[in-house]
């Protein structure tokens, strides 16, 4: 088994298949199911999906419910890693991501051509803005379900990028610092270095959690940022504690910016490890990246 890839859902009756069907052998595109694995941790969801609807999507997927609920992703991430077969480690600490249709083939190729890379995808979200900013303008469910049935989806997957905004966290555009990513890929042994996810990040959605690991992975050495260039993880409206908080998105980004510093003594600051840029550019994220390009000359 070459990649395991661990994803963790809450109460995503909804958006959860959508996510486990964008990984599936059926629409990634030019990967084998015997290649990697799909291990799919419930968190303490009251609604939670069945292990028989999970491992419908695929020989490859496995299923994991959580009795007990913790705040943070923290404790799922880590114990899916535990249960993985595979050599490399992929993580989605947000089940409500789509996966654009070459994400497994291209992180599978930059694990092949370096021995440490640390794989990262660009956040983006369904709407027409950032989803904390569309929701109060009406963006809801129903509008992303219009939205992906105008597309066709799962049929054109690359169209997704022409219903999305980059997240937040690449404000910047593509060619600034990236500060997290909706699907984040280790080897095994860059994984073990860092201790797994810090447990310490314990608020609801696991605050800055995916940021501290994304930092302290740029930071071991001999490591590689590796950033897929025309692919992407595509956040559905769910009600999240961080993506989807519309109205009080200062507060908890002001609490999970005070648990940071009381962690490691110091603002979080970007990675700053120069990225190496891989994959094709699908015509559909073309302007992004052309906007991308033009925003670094400045």
């Amino acid at each position: 088994m070459d990649l395991s890839i661990i994803v963790v859902v809450h109460n995503m009756r909804r958006e959860a298949p959508r996510t486990l069907h964008s990984l599936s052998a059926a629409y990634q595109e030019q990967v084998d199911a015997g290649s990697y694995e799909v291990i799919v941790l419930e968190n303490g969801s009251t609604s939670a999906l069945s292990q028989a609807e999970v491992e419908g999507f695929g020989p490859n997927f496995r299923y994991r419910h959580l009795e007990e609920a913790r705040p943070s992703p923290a404790f799922a991430m880590n114990l899916g890693a535990t249960l993985a077969r595979g050599r490399w480690l992929g993580f989605m600490i947000d089940g409500a991501r789509i996966a654009s249709p070459g994400l497994v083939r291209e992180a599978l190729l930059a694990f092949r051509m370096l021995p440490r890379p640390v794989v990262v995808t660009v956040p983006w979200h369904l709407g027409p803005d950032v989803q904390r900013k569309s929701m109060l303008k009406g963006y809801d469910q129903r509008a992303e379900d219009r939205l992906l049935e105008e597309i066709g989806w799962p049929r054109s997957g690359y169209d997704l990028f022409e219903i999305a905004v980059p997240g937040g966290s690449v404000s910047r555009g593509l060619f600034a610092p990236l500060a997290e990513s909706g699907a984040l890929f280790v080897t095994r042994s860059v994984f073990e270095e860092l201790g797994g996810y810090c447990e310490r990040f314990d608020l609801p959605g696991g605050g800055f959690l995916n940021q501290d690991f994304l930092a302290r992975a740029c930071g071991i050495p001999e490591s590689e940022l590796v950033v897929l260039l025309g692919q992407g993880t595509f956040h559905q409206i769910h009600g999240g504690a961080a993506t989807n908080s519309a109205r009080d998105f200062r507060g908890y980004l002001a609490a999970a910016s005070a648990q940071y510093e009381a962690i490691r003594g110091a603002p979080f600051q970007r990675p700053s490890l120069t990225p190496i840029f891989l994959g094709r550019v699908p015509r559909q994220a073309l302007a992004f990246v052309r906007s991308s390009a033009e925003r670094a000359a400045r």
